[in-house]
């Protein structure tokens, strides 16, 4: 992953109709297999996975694999291919595993295409709902279709606070985290992805959250900017490969410095 500052180039129709169409693979793969009664494995970091997941990434990664082979992937379930390359598909073909396994659909296909660890196109997809969050860097995000745009906040006291789950707030980072939630009008967490759906859509205000990975964050920045919000790191550095670790979204920027200074206390 080289990092430049060569301008960074705009997606070609093809590419994000291709985005589309790896988000209807794992689409495919994901319904039938929903409230179902799978056999759930474990991971090496304690994280359940299932058949769905890794069904899902296969399918989506055999499709980059045939048409784009000289790009990278990056992918929750299978690993590395071709990482330094220029261009390069994350992919967290399940957001909220835990989610899906108790039959809720609180989660969503994260696909992110990264020019050299910029996003420049983010995919948020329920599958079971059928909604589809579309951001390109540039332009306007697209909910089904349709623009979408961020709210006002009047300020954090009222605000609606969204964080992936009450893990977050354990460990060294969790107390940063709580001293923002407990100034917030509303708390609601294990929404993992599909919060920054709802911030984008202009029903959340603040999304934040910890001990996330590149194929958790990069497709959030095009999704979240791209409907009028701001998204960064809890140092206020904008989303690209590598600083997404601890992530904060706001629906309205002008919340941005306030919260990014609770944060840090």
């Amino acid at each position: 992953m080289i990092p430049t500052t060569a301008p960074i180039p705009v997606p070609d129709p093809e590419l994000i109709a291709f985005a589309h169409d790896l988000a209807d693979r794992a689409g495919a793969v994901i319904r039938p297999l929903f409230r179902q009664h799978l056999d759930i494995d474990t991971k090496s970091d304690a994280s359940p996975v299932t058949i769905a997941d890794r069904g899902a990434e296969a399918a989506i990664r055999e499709l980059i694999n045939d048409r784009y082979p000289a790009h990278g992937i990056l992918g929750e379930e299978f690993g590395a291919e071709r990482a330094d390359a220029d261009w390069v598909w994350h992919l967290d073909p399940i957001d909220g595993t835990k989610s899906f396994i108790c039959g809720s659909a609180q989660f969503a296909t994260l696909i992110a295409l990264a020019w050299r660890g910029e996003p420049v196109i983010g995919i948020i997809d329920q599958p079971i709902q059928r909604e589809r969050w579309v951001g390109v860097a540039g332009k306007p995000t697209l909910f089904n279709g349709k623009p979408v745009q961020t709210r006002d906040c009047a300020g954090i006291d009222s605000a609606t606070f969204f964080s992936w789950g009450a893990e977050c707030f354990e460990g060294d980072r969790g107390a940063a985290l709580w001293r923002l939630a407990e100034g917030t009008a509303l708390r609601r967490y294990s929404a993992d992805a599909y919060a920054y759906g709802l911030l984008a859509l202009g029903f959340v205000d603040i999304v934040a959250e910890n001990d996330l990975k590149p194929h958790d964050y990069l497709a959030l920045a095009p999704v979240v900017n791209g409907a009028g919000g701001r998204i960064t790191d809890w140092e206020g550095n904008p989303i690209r490969f590598g600083t997404g670790a601890e992530t904060v979204a706001v629906g309205d920027p002008a919340l941005h410095a306030e919260v990014i200074a609770r944060l840090k206390g």
